[in-house]
């Protein structure tokens, strides 16, 4: 599957096409899923899914959602709230910096987005996944590229993710002081690559990745 797509299929915000389709099928509990953390140097990886709701309005309500990376903090935030009232269901997975390790950064994203799927209260009976394939979890779905930025549920579980990701570095860098996680949420910025250079890696640093792994 390219990662590439044609700039005119991406609408000016995302919307519900693919959700509307589905719907039309029969579907109703269709969940957008995503991702936060793959590429950073410490702490989990985090991936969360949203199923919206069928009615009438739901794209009023949750206006100015998009791929969390195009967002201010506070943006997220206020969304945030906005999604995790308006949604049918919503949950967030994890995979840890030493599951990461252990498996790999694919197979521990895969992982945190299973446990995400099977923390829904509401089961989704179709997912809409930005760009993965997901071959452990037995339900029909289909991969978008720049699906955070085409498809509304998975903007919004782009939102969740990022947000809940955040909340955990930036609590857990009370604990491990220097590296700055409050500001790079583990992310491989010069101060945290400085700062890694200096005091050393600490427990929440993943051994696997490039530079902690040369230092340990």
């Amino acid at each position: 599957m390219p990662r590439q797509i044609d700039p005119s299929l991406i609408p000016e915000f995302p919307d519900l096409s693919f959700e509307r389709a589905l719907w039309r099928a029969g579907l109703s509990a269709i969940g957008g899923i995503d991702e936060a953390g793959r590429g950073c140097l410490a702490g989990p990886v985090t991936a969360a899914v949203v199923i919206l709701p069928r009615r009438d309005g739901i794209e009023k309500v949750l206006e100015g959602t998009q791929d969390s990376k195009q967002l201010s903090p506070h943006q997220r935030e206020a969304l945030r709230i906005i999604v995790e009232d308006s949604a049918s269901a919503w949950s967030i997975g994890w995979s840890s910096h030493s599951e990461i390790d252990q498996l790999g950064i694919l197979p521990a994203t895969r992982l945190a987005m299973w446990r995400a799927v099977d923390g829904l209260s509401l089961p989704a009976e179709y997912l809409l996944v930005d760009y993965l394939e997901l071959p452990d979890i037995p339900l029909p779905q289909t991969r978008l590229v720049k699906g955070d930025a085409r498809s509304l549920s998975i903007a919004a579980a782009s939102i969740l993710a990022k947000t809940h990701r955040d909340d955990w570095m930036i609590e857990n860098g009370q604990r491990y002081p220097g590296y700055g996680f409050g500001q790079n949420k583990g992310y491989g910025t010069a101060q945290h690559r400085q700062a890694i250079l200096k005091l050393g890696p600490c427990p929440l640093h993943r051994r696997s990745f490039a530079p902690v792994r040369d230092l340990c």
